[in-house]
């Protein structure tokens, strides 16, 4: 074979590996962007699809479709005014659910967790266990801990409880006197 056509396989193979190891290097880049971008979204969304490669593209798409939207900033009046309401709601939920101010009303001592608990029970035995989750979460976030997952998981359970302490029926315990 010719010199020549060596001199054309040889520039035809290094193009080759070149065009390879760009394609790797973007594909990398690419990836490194999305982890980036997404954080923690990026690895739970290759762990939900199953392949680096589908969830890449999801996450894609999902920035072409973010790019077409118009999201605009708050005024600060708005955000102001927001930020007061959230405070406010946190506050008093975290500093006085609203189950515990209901169960004052009822009658239920609210000096002791323990007691409150053991008392509700006998008349709210379905949901003595909401009170419950929703109070360590209450100590957890005393300490620091808890996470806003945490905070919405005693928002449902204090609904849960709200609810049942709305109810109009009669204590079991008065029902059998």
């Amino acid at each position: 074979m010719p010199t020549w056509a060596w001199i054309i396989i040889g520039v035809a193979a290094a193009i080759v590996v070149l065009a390879a190891i760009a394609a790797a290097w973007t594909r990398k880049r690419r990836s490194a962007g999305l982890q980036e971008r997404f954080g923690p979204e990026y690895e739970r969304t290759v762990a939900e699809r199953g392949k680096r490669g589908k969830a890449e593209e999801e996450l894609a798409e999902r920035e072409r479709k973010r790019e077409k939207l118009d999201i605009v900033p708050l005024s600060p009046e708005s955000r102001q005014k927001y930020g007061d309401t959230w405070r406010n709601v946190q506050a008093r939920f975290v500093d006085e659910p609203a189950g515990t101010v209901v169960m004052r009303e009822r009658g239920y001592p609210i000096d002791d967790f323990d007691q409150r608990a053991a008392d509700l029970s006998v008349d709210h035995p379905e949901v003595v266990e909401n009170y419950r989750s929703a109070h360590a979460i209450y100590v957890s976030h005393e300490r620091g801990r808890a996470t806003t997952e945490d905070l919405r998981q005693a928002f449902v359970h204090y609904r849960a409880l709200f609810e049942e302490l709305l109810e109009e029926r009669v204590p079991a315990s008065q029902g059998a006197r």
